[in-house]
């Protein structure tokens, strides 16, 4: 069980830091929910304390993996689908693991793909999302900003010089 203070990651929406452990009546049912606070937009979340194994609910990266990321990030982009929507739904399973590895694989994978001929409307609104989520725990794991991590996670991309 987390505790007040703790940063987690509930995937498909980012890493957050457990700020309160509350009970809510929720459709007649009294529920334990840990309320995030979300690093980015500063949005506040509730988790069902009894839902978070089945969800996926885990501990931030250390800054030791960090590292691991920016690796998958600096790395050429992956064989993906030609077809956008066989590729949208893998791409959408990735995100779903709530591993940040492979959430950086399809931030990755997609910013490239933006570059050289744009993307759908759907797969913008996954790469602006698998962003937030990457950024959130980035932010949490590294203590840098919302826009350090935006310009590292671009110059790893993009092969830029820091």
């Amino acid at each position: 069980m987390f505790k007040i203070g703790d940063k987690i990651v509930y995937p498909m929406h980012g890493a957050g830091v457990i700020e309160d452990l509350e009970i809510k009546e929720v459709l007649g049912e009294r529920r334990e929910y840990y309320i995030l606070r979300m690093p980015i937009g500063d949005m506040k979340v509730m988790v069902p304390v009894e839902n978070i194994e089945e969800v996926g609910v885990r501990d931030i990266i250390t800054k030791e993996e960090i590292k691991d990321v920016f690796e998958i990030l600096e790395d050429k982009k992956s064989k993906m689908p030609d077809n956008w929507n066989r590729r949208y739904r893998s791409n959408l399973d990735l995100i779903k693991t709530g591993d940040i590895n492979q959430i950086a694989e399809v931030v990755r994978n997609l910013s490239l793909l933006d570059k050289e001929k744009g993307l759908s409307t759907g797969e913008r609104k996954m790469l602006n999302d698998a962003k937030k989520i990457l950024y959130s725990e980035l932010v949490l794991a590294s203590n840098l900003s919302v826009a350090e991590i935006e310009k590292l996670v671009d110059q790893a991309i993009f092969n830029e010089e820091i």
